[in-house]
């Protein structure tokens, strides 16, 4: 099984490269722990995308720590990459976003794999849970979304924007995207609609489970959409909205998976604080070696 991680941020609400940051106790990446986690549920080949610039730098960073046994790739994610021949604007700096991200994979991922994203801490049990989606399902159009309570994904310093989920029977029906959530004394309000949410809606995390045949269908969306950027300059193509594409055109099947886990991330500098405290916590109860790479080596 394989573990994209996507690793191709730019941090500007941070204020500095998040997936390069050292959190934890012994200064390990956030992702390092994401991988661990992958590895401990029978992942064996991780799959990095970046920058141009990061790409020598992740790798040779990594593969010394990371057993031997376990492949390793890094790819970049290079907005000259297009599909149908295609040829990017020349004034595009930006990449195209995490739809364009997942494809530009396409050439050495070929089976069933997990998405996370590098600056993300998802917790043990949701990789289990995405591993068992994977070993027990057979069908190439049916995927899996591996979901958080939004109670445990806020920030205390500002507003996040989450994907809040719609099923039905276990499937997912729709994501509908909240720009500027955030809590207030007693109730959890997105102040871009003002809508009030609940504590236990499940939102995506961009924690997707996927097989292979989805370079295919992210080809036919990246050619459907690009001429449809209203800013070729700026405008991105994005996982979740392309996912919502194929279930409204029944081309997918996205089952809602809970990760009856908790989740962390460094949205602002502010939170870095208790993802370092967190981390340090979780080291000192055993559920990580101290360093994170001691016990596999």
């Amino acid at each position: 099984m394989v573990l994209l991680v996507m690793a191709a941020g730019s941090g500007s609400r941070y204020g500095k490269l998040k997936q390069f940051d050292d959190l934890g106790p012994n200064k390990e990446f956030l992702l390092e722990f994401g991988i661990y986690d992958a590895i401990q549920n029978d992942f064996n080949h991780i799959v990095l995308i970046t920058k141009k610039d990061n790409k020598d730098y992740l790798y040779d960073y990594l593969r010394p720590r990371i057993p031997s046994s376990i492949k390793i790739d890094v790819i970049i994610q290079e907005v000259s990459n297009l599909p149908n021949n295609i040829t990017a604007h020349p004034k595009r700096i930006k990449p195209w976003g995490t739809a364009h991200a997942v494809w530009c994979a396409k050439d050495v991922i070929k089976t069933g794999f997990a998405i996370i994203n590098a600056d993300d801490f998802y917790d043990k049990n949701a990789f289990k849970n995405a591993a068992n989606f994977l070993k027990s399902n057979p069908n190439k159009s049916t995927y899996a979304l591996i979901t958080y309570k939004l109670k445990n994904t806020l920030s205390e310093f500002g507003s996040v924007s989450r994907g809040v989920c719609k099923e039905k029977d276990g499937k997912l029906t729709s994501i509908i995207e909240h720009l500027e959530i955030q809590r207030k004394e007693d109730i959890i309000i997105d102040h871009d609609s003002e809508n009030i949410l609940q504590e236990d809606d499940f939102v995506s995390m961009n924690y997707w489970v996927c097989n292979e045949s989805i370079f295919d269908y992210l080809e036919e969306y990246i050619i459907k959409m690009y001429n449809k950027l209203e800013n070729i300059e700026k405008d991105e193509m994005y996982l979740p909205f392309a996912a919502q594409s194929l279930l409204q055109d029944n081309i997918i099947e996205i089952r809602v998976v809970d990760s009856e886990s908790k989740w962390f991330g460094v949205t602002y500098a502010e939170d870095k604080i208790k993802a370092v405290k967190s981390l340090k916590q979780y080291t000192a109860n055993g559920d990580y070696p101290n360093p994170i790479w001691n016990y596999l080596k």
